[in-house]
C-alpha cells in the first residue's frame, strides 16, 4: 500500500492500481480527490468534507463511489443516486479495493456548549493503517500505522501521546496539522516521540511512503 500524505487531514492511499482518500476538506489540496475510484469521509466539519471538491471528483470519474456518515451523505447523494453510501460504527465495506471497518460515533467535544457532530473513523485492510477523523477513537484492533491528529480546537499534547500509548500502533504519522506552524512542529515531534511509545513520524504534504 502506498501512502501520499496531503494538506491537513487528507490521505489518498494506492493498491493494485486503484486510489482510495480519506477527507478531502477545504484545508487540503483542490485536487486531493480527483482520479479517486473511491473517498472516505469522517464528517461534516469544512476542513474534512468540501461539497464542491467531492462533487468534481465524482463529476471527474463516473465510476467513483463515497462512503461516509448520514450527515454528509444526505448533502450530496440526491446527485449522484447510488454512488453515495451511509456507514456508521460498526460497518464493515470495500472501496477501491480495500477492506474498511467504520469506528466511532460522534466527534471530540470542542467546548461543552458546542454540540457535538457525528463522526467515524476508518480502519484499512484489517489495521494497516486507522484514521480516526476529528475523535481519540481506540478501534480495539492492532493497528500498523495511525493517522495521528496532531493539533486541534479539541485536543491538547497530553491527550495525543495518551492516544498514542493505548491504540499502540507500530507507527504514527501526523495528520490534522494546518494550524501548526513550523515553528512549533520540533516541540511536538519530541515530545510525542520521547513519551508516545511508538515511531512518530511525519511527512510533508505529497509526500509518500509503502507501507
Amino acid at each position: 500500500m502506498k501512502l501520499t500524505k496531503m494538506s491537513h487531514s487528507c490521505v489518498r492511499l494506492e493498491k493494485d492500481g486503484r486510489v482510495l482518500v480519506v477527507d478531502p476538506g477545504g484545508f487540503s489540496e483542490e485536487d486531493a480527490a480527483v482520479g479517486a475510484d473511491a473517498v472516505l469521509v469522517t464528517h461534516e466539519h469544512p476542513d474534512h468534507f468540501d461539497e464542491g471538491r467531492l462533487r468534481a471528483a465524482l463529476e471527474d470519474d463516473p465510476a467513483a463511489e463515497i462512503w461516509t456518515l448520514k450527515a454528509v451523505a444526505d448533502r450530496i447523494s440526491a446527485a449522484f443516486p447510488g454512488r453515495v453510501h451511509t456507514v456508521g460504527h460498526g460497518d464493515v465495506f470495500t472501496a477501491a479495493g480495500f477492506d474498511v471497518q467504520v469506528h466511532g460515533e460522534l466527534h471530540a467535544v470542542i467546548h461543552p456548549d458546542i454540540p457535538r457532530v457525528t463522526n467515524v473513523g476508518f480502519l484499512v485492510d484489517g489495521g494497516k493503517l486507522f484514521h480516526p477523523g476529528d475523535a481519540l477513537t481506540v478501534p480495539g484492533h492492532p493497528v500498523e500505522t495511525l493517522m495521528l491528529p496532531v493539533m486541534a480546537p479539541w485536543n491538547k499534547i497530553s491527550e495525543v501521546i495518551d492516544y498514542v500509548r493505548e491504540v499502540r500502533p507500530r507507527r504514527a504519522y501526523d495528520i490534522h496539522d494546518a494550524l501548526l506552524t513550523d515553528l512549533a512542529r520540533p516541540i511536538y515531534d519530541r515530545q510525542i516521540g520521547a513519551l508516545g511509545g511508538t515511531e512518530h513520524l511525519r511527512l510533508a504534504p505529497k509526500d509518500a511512503v509503502r507501507l
